[in-house]
């Protein structure tokens, strides 16, 4: 080696590790916008419906098309992120989601509000490619450390994003209020274009378009089924009918996945044990996560008038979601540390426990609002933790070049988890009140607290079934850079 080439090494090492510096941020800040952005609708479902003169059931669309496009898009862009073009993906969909919010901003009618809100749902599906790109260009050693950060902050953006559009909305309008979702995404979009390198050359990514629309369909009728309550009382036979599409057409994607050369998603590597377990956890435990955080906001929002909540405005109410994404972050920054000496299924199913004491907890003591906030910074811990936990089981036994498309598919199944568990919340309600009353009855909160505290039993059971096997599948010598073999058996060689 020459002195010239000596003393350009350490400056290359260098520079490499400042753009893995910068990568960070950016990469947690996209996956921090695109969460938020989409979650805008929450707060703001009753402001769309006396603005612009819509029912309550219709404004709540501007929530539901979000998850609808984000869960009909994520594994479409999990597969062309899995490919040589994942930079232009991603700039791509960004450019949609910016113009999707300058839709939402725009004195237009309710129709293009919805347009404007399904573009901005789209960006939901980044959250995958983020993590391809951090397990693709960064370091090993801060590789699984910023995949379970961007999983985590993937889930937290809804209580940093529901305050903010919340205190815009009261005192600076609706428009106000969906003028910070185009400010921060385009802020994303030019972070994006500054900081997202390039695909790894050699790969290959076709997308199916045919599994793709089959998926796609398959979806839009389930999120629609868990979303539409009131079709389920009024429509029986209707809803009945939509539901047996939507298993057909979900299996006819499923056989023609297997038969394909080019699948929108890997379903043999679905079917590996820990892949197969960890979604499972995923759906069940994501459905009772979402169950607890719906039961909390309501609760808390509810008059005084109908004997008791704490008749909390839009705002005030979004403040309490702050214990829920404060200890969820810092459960994501501990878990990785803890990883390191708990296996991931087992640190699944810990967290599954601790999202059901905060169901035990709401359950048994909601008289005063600190014990909400206790329940809500429960859930937000037990949930951090959980989602820093489960790229590790899924990327164990992913190769590099489908990390995008694995974790997307663990995303629909999350986004699916997450609309029944909203559904499960609505129906229990629904069912404990009295005709002629506006609000439930207040044992009806506890009951829909004990189904939630069933599923994290599920949730713990089926996580610590996962453990149990020790994979013999699962090769250290294979296992992903930066991420954990899934056995502690292979970490010492016994």
């Amino acid at each position: 080696m020459t002195a010239a080439q000596a003393h350009d090494q350490p400056v290359s090492t260098a520079l490499i590790r400042s753009e893995a510096r910068l990568l960070v941020p950016a990469l947690m800040f996209i996956a921090l916008v695109v969460a938020a952005v989409a979650s805008l609708g929450t707060p703001l479902i009753t402001s769309v419906a006396t603005r612009l003169h819509v029912s309550l059931d219709s404004a709540q669309w501007t929530l539901t098309i979000a998850l609808l496009s984000g869960a009909v898009a994520t594994p479409v862009l999990g597969r062309l992120g899995a490919g040589p073009h994942r930079r232009a993906t991603i700039l791509a969909t960004l450019a949609i989601v910016v113009a999707g919010s300058a839709l939402t901003v725009l004195p237009l009618p309710f129709a293009w509000l919805l347009v404007g809100r399904a573009a901005q749902g789209v960006g939901l599906g980044l959250t995958a490619l983020m993590m391809g790109v951090a397990r693709d260009h960064l370091p090993e050693e801060r590789s699984a450390a910023t995949i379970a950060l961007i999983s985590v902050v993937s889930i937290i953006g809804a209580g940093v994003g529901y305050p903010l559009a919340a205190l815009l909305a009261e005192f600076g309008g609706l428009r106000a209020a969906y003028g910070l979702g185009l400010l921060v995404t385009a802020i994303a979009f030019v972070t994006a274009w500054r900081s997202v390198p390039a695909a790894p050359e050699g790969r290959s990514a076709h997308v199916n378009v045919a599994g793709a629309l089959v998926l796609a369909g398959g979806l839009l009728l389930v999120l629609f089924l868990a979303g539409e309550r009131s079709l389920w009382s009024r429509h029986l036979a209707v809803a009945v009918a939509l539901a047996v599409a939507a298993v057909l057409l979900l299996c006819v994607w499923t056989v023609s996945e297997l038969r394909t050369k080019t699948p929108l998603v890997d379903v043999r590597a679905v079917r590996h044990p820990a892949v197969a377990g960890a979604n499972i956890a995923m759906f069940v435990g994501g459905s009772g996560m979402y169950l607890l955080l719906t039961l909390i906001t309501r609760y808390a929002q509810t008059p005084h008038s109908a004997g008791y909540g704490f008749g909390l405005t839009t705002f005030v109410a979004g403040l309490v979601l702050i214990p829920f994404s404060v200890l969820g972050f810092v459960a994501g920054k501990l878990t990785p540390r803890v990883r390191e000496r708990i296996d991931g299924p087992l640190l699944l199913a810990g967290s599954a426990a601790i999202v059901g004491g905060g169901f035990v907890l709401f359950a048994t003591a909601r008289s005063n609002l600190a014990e909400l906030l206790a329940a809500m910074g429960v859930l937000g811990f037990g949930v951090g933790s959980f989602s820093a936990a489960m790229p590790g089981v899924i990327l164990a036994v992913t190769p590099k070049s489908e990390t995008s498309s694995a974790m997307s598919f663990n995303y629909v199944v999350r986004s699916v988890g997450y609309s029944l568990g909203s559904a499960i919340g609505g129906l229990f309600l629904a069912a404990g009140t009295a005709k002629g009353r506006l609000f439930p009855n207040h044992d009806a909160y506890t009951t829909a607290a004990l189904v939630g505290v069933a599923a994290m039993a599920i949730t713990t059971m089926t996580s610590l079934a996962l453990a149990r096997r020790r994979s013999p599948e699962t090769n250290p010598i294979t296992a992903p850079v930066g991420v954990p073999s899934l056995g502690r058996s292979s970490r010492t060689g016994s």
